[in-house]
């Protein structure tokens, strides 16, 4: 006595299984992919905060071109010890701005999205493609003295 599938039935689990492989590895390239663009945003914020923050203990009595540049300096070498961990592929494309001007402080990191493509290539599924970022992934924080 044979126990198995019906001679109707061999082959429907493998076109189930590839059915169903096809949408969990969709929606786990997804998850993945939008990821580290997340992960560096929230980075990106997080180095312009806290750049903005330290810049404040910058003694005030100093000249004022003196103190521009001290609050520029501080500001530049929190955001290069704050973003090394970002990939050697993407790291050249980092654009850091620190400007202090008129007593306002604004540091600004932007990465544009298609220099990812060098780490996460970009999944096409017909009009759909994954990861859809904006062009640039800016960040930004500034405070006024």
């Amino acid at each position: 006595m044979k126990i198995g599938l019906p001679k109707k039935q061999k082959g429907a689990a493998a076109i189930e299984f590839a059915l169903v492989f096809v949408i969990f590895f969709a929606v786990l390239y997804g998850v993945l992919s939008y990821s580290l663009p997340l992960l560096l945003m929230q980075s990106f914020n997080n180095a312009t905060a806290e750049a903005v923050r330290r810049s404040v203990a910058v003694d005030p009595t100093l000249a004022a071109a003196a103190y521009k540049t001290a609050v520029e300096s501080v500001a530049q070498g929190v955001l290069d010890d704050k973003l090394r961990w970002v990939p050697k592929a993407v790291a050249p494309s980092l654009v850091k701005t620190v400007l202090y001007d008129a007593g306002v402080l604004t540091v600004t990191v932007e990465l544009k999205s298609d220099k990812l493509a060098a780490l996460m290539p970009v999944l096409k599924l017909g009009t759909i493609s994954v990861p859809q970022l904006p062009t640039t992934l800016t960040a930004q924080s500034s405070m006024k003295f």
